[in-house]
């Protein structure tokens, strides 16, 4: 399959052939923009250093939400493009797909970003990425040895 500019696309990655092997990445930030964890299972290509991905990463994510609440079509007001929003304000967004990657996210009232990306063919993701906040909270949060805002480790 060629593109407009005549390069080649690559199709779809083979279907994962066994379960549990459909995530590639998972990215946990808090509301400052600040990765608290990151964890990585099946990426080949790393073009980024760490920071430059997560910078990317959760810039990808504030203008994703930026643009669903401004195209809101049962929002009399819109606001302005770029302008932050409270998390659980207006529309927001659950995942989209790529040829060769799905990405889901969740937000929590608190401000917590949960992203993981998986294979193009994985299914809805949000009872997943709930259960994977009620670990977080479970285990990181109650935990009396972590500083908020701290990295996971």
């Amino acid at each position: 399959m060629q593109f407009f500019g005549g390069s080649d696309i690559s199709p779809s990655p083979p279907a994962p052939t066994a379960p549990g092997n459909n995530a590639h990445m998972i990215y946990v930030f808090n509301r400052n923009g600040v990765c608290l964890l990151y964890k990585e299972w099946n990426r080949p290509l790393h073009t980024l250093n760490a920071q430059q991905d997560h910078k990317l990463m959760f810039g990808l994510l504030f203008s994703l939400k930026s643009l669903t609440a401004k195209m809101d079509p049962t929002s009399a007001e819109k606001g302005n493009l770029g302008v932050p929003q409270l998390p659980g304000q207006g529309c927001s967004f659950h995942s989209f797909r790529t040829n060769t990657y799905k990405l889901s996210f969740m937000e929590t009232p608190s401000g917590i970003k949960i992203i993981l990306v998986t294979h193009p063919k994985t299914g809805d993701l949000r009872d997943s990425l709930k259960y994977i906040y009620n670990l977080y909270v479970e285990y990181v949060v109650k935990n009396p040895l972590y500083t908020p805002g701290a990295p996971v480790r």
